[in-house]
């Protein structure tokens, strides 16, 4: 997160405008479908791609009817700017200020990992249905939407991108990820650090561990984001009382599909045994989006629900524990661009910059 005056200055200067055309031959993998587990899991994503093309039949001619096409949500928003105070902040903005401004400081753990600083964060989103969830999925949107509640910056540049019809919507792994960048930069700023260096990483590192969080390729998933780049390590799914509150993660589930989530918690039944998870996100069915969610694991509920073994948990540790990291060995993803939002500069009105009369 930028400091109160650079972020003060991108709110009030700025707002997205639609994109007039979708950029071809994009890949994705985060949200897929429409259901509250919008991450597909890694075995479909790779059956799909690896699937060879089958020749369909012709279409059948419906019926006419009255009712009129559906316009997808990017050809049909408005751009507007995104609700902040008279400084430029979000409703998030201004709830984490203190925090940002080292007045309110946040209390290190025992391994002096991220985790308190990720609870700080999302202490700070509303949980009253006023940050929706959308993922628009056909036609794709990564190039104008990458599923956070506003624009995610690094190193001068926009490296995730929120929807510009200025509604603050989310989708899992954007949300989570928006988290991360956010916990991160408090972090730094509480420690005395530049808020945009993460262990060295460049703005093309931290997009590379982007499109790992939002699976774009085998293997990928926020695990894999917090320890290609030094930040942190995983959790074997064979000790779960190792967890915190705070560790990230994401899963599968029977009905196909899966999440990325913050953990919060764990569900136990009346012997103390591990059965479920609670769990901080985006894409709820309560709320419709940002807030605290569950979920069972199959082997407890009738073979329905989260898939135990699927856990994919990490934790971003210490400063001091940071690993170098060598990017010939890193994977590159290409799933898609970073571009950046295109912008429109407004002055203010005739009225608003007229002095103060002073009172008599």
């Amino acid at each position: 997160m930028k400091s109160s005056n650079q972020l003060s200055s991108r709110f009030e200067s700025s707002l997205y405008v639609p994109a007039l055309a979708i950029t071809a031959s994009l890949i994705f993998a985060g949200c897929k479908t429409s259901s509250p587990c919008c991450a597909k899991s890694e075995a479909q994503s790779v059956v799909q791609r690896a699937a060879p093309f089958v020749a369909q039949p012709a279409p059948t001619v419906a019926a006419p009817t009255n009712k009129p096409a559906s316009i997808p949500r990017r050809f049909s928003y408005t751009p507007r700017p995104y609700p902040v105070d008279e400084r430029g902040f979000s409703p998030v903005d201004k709830a984490l200020a203190k925090a940002y401004a080292r007045e309110e400081m946040v209390a290190d753990d025992e391994e002096g990992a991220l985790n308190p600083y990720v609870l700080k964060v999302i202490s700070g989103y509303p949980l009253d249905g006023s940050l929706p969830y959308h993922c628009g999925w056909e036609p794709r949107e990564y190039d104008i939407y990458n599923g956070v509640t506003q624009d995610m910056w690094y190193r001068g540049m926009v490296v995730a991108k929120a929807y510009p019809d200025g509604s603050r919507c989310s989708y899992c792994c954007g949300f989570t990820f928006e988290v991360f960048l956010r916990a991160m930069k408090l972090r730094n700023i509480q420690k005395g650090l530049d808020p945009d260096d993460f262990n060295g990483m460049t703005f093309g590192d931290l997009f590379n561990a982007l499109q790992f969080w939002y699976i774009e390729g085998k293997g990928d998933c926020e695990r894999r984001a917090i320890e290609s780049y030094g930040l942190g390590y995983g959790l074997s799914v064979d000790d779960l009382e190792k967890v915190r509150p705070g560790d990230f993660l994401s899963y599968d589930t029977t009905a196909p599909g899966g999440h990325s989530c913050i953990f919060i918690e764990w569900q136990r039944d009346a012997q103390n045994q591990i059965i479920g998870l609670k769990y901080f996100s985006s894409n709820l069915s309560g709320s419709k989006g940002v807030g605290y969610g569950q979920g069972k694991f199959s082997d407890s509920n009738g073979g329905k629900g989260i898939i135990r073994k699927s856990l994919r948990l990490a934790r971003v540790g210490a400063i001091k524990d940071y690993k170098p990291f060598n990017r010939a060995e890193i994977p590159q993803r290409n799933a898609y661009a970073p571009t950046q939002p295109t912008r429109i500069i407004y002055s203010p009105s005739p009225e608003s910059a007229k002095p103060a009369v002073e009172a008599k």
